[in-house]
């Protein structure tokens, strides 16, 4: 028996609870987690914004060490640090092959099987693929990739979602140039390695925006050059910080109508807008015909970065080892399992970065 978070039902609190994992069969890798982030899309699919089939151990950016491993599994071995990749692409399908891996129509075929079952008998399911709730799991061989070198796995654990996202969402989404000007909103996790990756880029004005006055100096050091509390005239402030034309891209990290469409209004006339944050079915955005002729700007979706983790991991692992894009300054709070609920209040109320569960 291990220890994990159970989301018994859309909407209900998370218990706490022990539940037993299978030995892995062929193709699957047990695994003792070190560390596991508590991102915002945990919440979506505890409040039923993203559906997931229920009862489920959720998490799903951890990084951690194989225990053992089933039939058929070379790349990794017992002993070995691995971070976790909660949307594992199979290579076969039509994204795949345009090299879209991060739209693989497989990606979330493992979330409807049984992962393990609760003292009380249920059957669990495992919430995105690699349920890091929990001190151990069982995850099929393609959601583990081998640990950079030199990087502390509860450090790495961050790796899995929120820094693919974020240095994705610049790199590769909205292909920020060298002295481009960026505007994110939103400093949570992810808007704080969506900044560190906007300066790594070699952005000139970084303006960060936030509901938030206490998150300015997270926002600084993360490489914000100038910091916004969100208002109805956020616009215009970032076309005052941005020669009165706008930035070039700005990166929406919330997910919610109003946000999505002042970022849009806060990049110039044929800027970029990327957006990142998971809205719900009634965050409905309007244009009119005439202003998307008129500004000529791009409006786009981001799905983990647009990234293909195997490519990316090594390139973002460089920057950590050289010391350009610092992993533990995103985390604001460490927590044990039990102060998951905290964190998700948190995040509602727009509190802190990233709080991290240490095993």
């Amino acid at each position: 028996m291990v220890r994990a978070a159970v989301l018994p039902a859309v909407g209900a609190p998370l218990e706490l609870t022990d539940i037993e994992l299978p030995e892995p069969g062929p193709g699957r890798v047990r695994i003792r987690l070190a560390a596991a982030g508590v991102c915002h899309s945990d919440l979506s699919l505890s409040d039923g914004t993203m559906r997931v089939p229920v009862p489920a151990v959720l998490g799903h950016e951890g990084a951690g060490t194989v225990l053992s491993v089933g039939e058929g599994v070379g790349h990794v071995a017992p002993g070995d640090g691995v971070v976790l990749n909660w949307a594992p692409s199979c290579g076969e399908c039509h994204h795949c092959g345009l090299g879209e891996v991060w739209l693989c129509a497989s990606a979330l075929a493992g979330a409807g099987a049984i992962h393990a079952r609760a003292a009380d008998g249920r059957e669990l399911h495992p919430g995105l693929n690699v349920a890091t709730f929990a001190e151990e799991t069982v995850v099929a061989a393609n959601c583990v990739l081998p640990a950079p070198d030199g990087i502390p796995l509860t450090d790495a654990a961050l790796l899995g979602c929120a820094v693919l996202t974020g240095y994705g969402a610049v790199h590769h989404s909205a292909k920020v140039r060298a002295g481009e000007s960026v505007v994110v909103f939103g400093v949570g996790g992810v808007g704080l390695a969506v900044l560190q990756s906007a300066r790594i880029a070699g952005a000139s004005t970084i303006v960060a925006v936030d509901v938030s006055p206490e998150k300015e100096e997270l926002a600084r050091a993360a490489g914000a050059t100038d910091y916004l509390v969100s208002s109805a005239t956020t616009a215009k402030d970032v076309r005052k910080l941005t020669g009165g034309r706008g930035a070039d891209v700005a990166v929406e990290c919330v997910g919610r109508a109003v946000t999505i469409r002042t970022a849009w209004e806060s990049t110039r006339r044929g800027g970029r807008t990327t957006v990142v944050g998971i809205g719900g079915k009634d965050q409905q955005v309007t244009f009119n015909a005439l202003e998307l002729f008129h500004w000529g700007r791009t409006l786009s979706g981001c799905v983990y970065g647009n990234c293909d983790p195997v490519r990316d991991l090594p390139a973002i692992a460089e920057h950590v080892r050289a010391g350009r894009l610092d992993l533990g300054s995103l985390v604001t709070e460490r927590i044990g399992l039990g102060g998951i609920p905290a964190a998700f209040e948190n995040m509602l109320a727009g509190r802190g970065g990233r709080a991290l569960i240490v095993f």
